[in-house]
């Protein structure tokens, strides 16, 4: 966890502003926040894709028969 010697204060990582300065006095006290999205987010969003498309698939059938 970061600590401010300015404040004297401990900060959650995740409240830190996205340069990492102190939120009070604005010192650098930490790095960055990691924000990539996972790797396996993007096979869940291909997943969801496939099946959606296949229902529609499906749905096209259907109404035609």
């Amino acid at each position: 966890m970061p600590w401010c010697d300015d404040c004297s204060k401990f900060w959650n990582p995740n409240s830190l502003p996205p340069d990492g300065t102190c939120p009070t006095c604005g010192r650098v006290i930490g790095e960055p926040p990691d924000t990539h999205v996972p790797w396996h987010f993007w096979i869940l969003v291909a997943a969801a894709v496939v099946y959606l498309g296949w229902r529609v698939v499906q749905g096209i059938e259907w109404l035609l028969s």
